[in-house]
């Protein structure tokens, strides 16, 4: 039996069979006292001696809940392996919007496929995209952050929430990766002047339509944004996040980025 026990232990430590279990479950309480449930990945050997850039990865809508597992469907495989952790050491953390509510404060007609969606962002953005943001400034303030290599990154829903957030919060973050998402053309001004970002989206998207992308590149490309990059992949739908996040110089791209 102890054979067994030791076996089992050793083949959990090669083969990683929950990637959930390398995250570390945490929740954070804002100051409303709505409670955000979040997973966090350290780097490995984490030397207190250093400062570690910090990325915030924003789900999409079908990744809701409020039992802080499935914010890890996508994406997570990206931080986890060995090659990039150990290249890229960073504090990694992916927090859990609720099922009842929506990263980006923006209108959605969900009775049409692509979705019909109205940018006009809400004077006050949702409590999960603040609360997410505040767990940010917290986190940078009690463990080793680079303070000047923040990022965030998100798909879908969370596409729409990254492009939200940086708007807001145009000294927070270093770079942004916005995936299938979109944004409120009317900031493209804002967003050209404060925060680089590399947009992702698939041609075949029936969720999300393309144009939402296509539409804000040309207008940072226009408005000759800081830095901008679009990649558009062609006959890929809605899960264009698979093909971003095994793009090979996604993540290079991100961190060499300082504010």
């Amino acid at each position: 039996m102890k054979y067994l026990l030791n076996l089992f232990l050793l083949l959990l430590s090669i083969k990683g069979f929950s990637q959930a279990e390398t995250f570390e479950k945490r929740t954070f309480t804002d100051k409303e006292g709505h409670i955000l449930p979040y997973r966090i990945l350290f780097p490995e050997n984490y030397d207190a001696s250093k400062k570690y850039p910090i990325v915030l990865v924003l789900h999409g809508a079908g990744e809701r809940g409020n039992d802080n597992e499935k914010q890890l469907t996508h994406g997570s495989k990206l931080f986890l392996s060995p090659e990039n952790r150990q290249k890229f050491p960073a504090i990694v953390i992916f927090p859990q919007c609720p099922t009842d509510s929506y990263w980006a404060s923006v209108k959605i007609d969900r009775s049409k496929s692509p979705l019909d969606i109205d940018f006009t962002y809400n004077e006050q953005p949702n409590w999960p995209l603040v609360a997410a943001v505040d767990l940010v400034k917290q986190i940078s303030k009690t463990e080793k952050v680079d303070k000047n290599r923040i990022y965030i990154m998100g798909l879908s829903m969370g596409g729409m929430g990254t492009f939200e957030a940086i708007a807001r919060n145009p000294k927070l973050f270093a770079a942004a990766v916005p995936i299938c998402g979109g944004a409120n053309l009317t900031w493209a001004k804002k967003y050209a002047q404060t925060v680089p970002v590399w947009i992702f989206h698939g041609d075949a998207d029936g969720v999300v339509k393309v144009g939402y992308s296509r539409d804000m590149y040309a207008a940072l490309r226009a408005l000759e944004a800081k830095e901008v990059k679009y990649t558009e992949y062609p006959n890929v739908n809605h899960n264009s996040w698979d093909n971003a996040f095994a793009e090979p110089n996604l993540l290079s791209w991100l961190f060499e980025h300082k504010k």
